[in-house]
């Protein structure tokens, strides 16, 4: 079993010893940090996050109830509590437990969060048409395909798509009865 914990300063090490390539950490993150990833560059990352009250970016680290060993990484962000939307990115899963539905454990608790705690009405995701297993599970938890931006980022001589998908409110309490 899973539980997500805010993700700390004391967290920083761990991630940077996952992210150990730039094409990992361009799935990972786009272009949002320049590899390899440090220290400093994740400081301002936790900057005004995680406040249920205030925050429009909600960090975690996944980890294993039993043993305390971190396994993952993900974040709820793009929080408009207007429109009562929220955006999963930066999904990451230790290679120790990859394959063993660690990911859509992580996927579905921080879907209870953006519907249960923050009130969310729509949570989307974009992944990477190179990574087809994401795109499975995320379809697992419910998510449904809304259409492909294409083109969206050059690497290595390589343009890569993104799938965009979706679940509504509705839609994850129906699958969760």
């Amino acid at each position: 079993m899973l539980q997500l914990q805010y993700f700390e300063r004391s967290d920083f090490e761990q991630l940077i010893k996952w992210v150990n390539s730039e094409e990992l950490m361009i799935n990972w993150a786009g272009s949002l940090f320049t590899y390899p990833l440090t220290q400093k560059s994740l400081d301002w990352y936790i900057e005004n996050v995680n406040d249920l009250e205030k925050s429009d970016v909600f960090i975690y680290k996944a980890t294993d109830s039993i043993t305390g060993t971190t396994i993952g990484h993900i974040s709820l962000g793009s929080i408009s509590r207007k429109n009562r939307s929220g955006r999963i990115t930066r999904v990451l899963v230790s290679d120790t437990v990859r394959g063993k539905g660690c990911c859509q454990g992580m996927v579905n608790a921080i879907l209870k969060i953006g519907f249960d705690d923050l009130k969310l009405h729509r949570i989307s995701l974009g992944a990477y048409t190179i990574n087809p297993s994401a795109i499975n599970c995320y379809k697992k938890c419910g998510f449904v395909i809304e259409g492909i931006t294409r083109d969206v980022l050059w690497f290595k001589n390589e343009w890569w798509s993104l799938t965009e998908m979706s679940i509504l409110e509705d839609e994850w309490r129906a699958a969760t009865k």
